[in-house]
């Protein structure tokens, strides 16, 4: 009788172990996302646009909200060509850093959704401020961005 619990905890033993080693390989999706977003702001700001591109669906959509001179709300869609272009042609002398204040991700099987405030900063100096809305879908174990949508103002930041 001994023998035969001493063999049962070995086999317990065995299939604990199994268990949490077949879970160390599964990654949890929301931090897959997270990765995703800092990876994208990572290469934002080496202004490494082959690496942006890489990140992105070749459909992507970018626009932002915001307020016209006039005060009118407005809708802009960027062209993601444009996007790149503009980032790669900073000049060095120009710092800038759009610092997340958080990330909140959502996921449902090959969708994800992902709300970012933010802060973005110039040259040191508090440039203007608002939220990133990101769509994700996953391709082959890997996110790419469909959709980025943001909010821009300079008014109620945070410092």
């Amino acid at each position: 009788m001994i023998k035969k619990v001493s063999g049962m905890k070995k086999y317990a033993t065995v299939i604990l172990l199994l268990t949490l080693w077949s879970g160390w390989g599964q990654v949890n999706p929301k931090v897959s996302v997270e990765k995703a977003i800092t990876d994208f702001f990572e290469a934002f700001h080496a202004q490494d646009s082959l690496r942006l591109r890489q990140m992105a669906s070749p459909a992507i959509r970018m626009q932002t909200l915001g307020r016209s001179s006039a005060g009118t709300d407005s809708v802009i869609t960027v062209p993601f060509g444009n996007f790149l272009r503009s980032i790669s042609s900073i000049p060095d002398s120009v710092r800038f850093e759009e610092r997340l204040l958080s990330i909140s991700v959502e996921v449902d099987g090959n969708l994800a959704q992902a709300w970012t405030p933010y802060e973005f900063w110039v040259n040191g100096e508090l440039s203007h401020c608002g939220a990133n809305a990101f769509q994700l879908f996953c391709d082959k174990g890997s996110w790419k961005i469909l959709q980025i949508i943001d909010t821009r103002r300079r008014e109620g930041c945070l410092e």
